[in-house]
């Protein structure tokens, strides 16, 4: 059973920094690409950040670039999103989904972890 949890979520002033984590387990990734994505009320669900945990290439949406960095932690089977200059508009669900290189059909998400910047 493929499990993605979040955490790391919550409250932070306008030009601060959070860092969400998304432990994944129940099976090996290694050729999936692992990705963020955020979802605001009222809003499509958004790409953020996603990088292919063999290889290592990393993509980052307009939006994030320069802020956001996405990472990982190989022992801990563990994937950050580091978020600096945090603005009103990054306000957001934070998603982090596991999917198949191979058979993209195999798609994983998490329940989500809150991200709230005050105007």
């Amino acid at each position: 059973q493929v499990q993605l949890v979040e955490s790391g979520g919550g409250l932070v002033q306008a030009g601060g920094s959070l860092r969400l984590s998304c432990a994944a387990s129940g099976r090996t990734f290694s050729n999936y690409v692992m990705g963020w994505y955020r979802q605001a009320p009222g809003k499509e669900r958004e790409f953020v950040a996603s990088f292919r945990w063999s290889g290592g290439s990393t993509a980052y949406g307009d939006s994030v670039k320069g802020r956001f960095t996405i990472s990982r932690d190989d022992a801990k089977s563990t994937v950050y999103l580091q978020m600096n200059s945090l603005k009103p508009e990054d306000t957001a669900l934070y998603y982090c989904n596991a999917q198949s290189v191979l058979y993209p059909n195999l798609l994983y998400w998490g329940q989500g972890t809150q991200v709230t910047v005050p105007s």
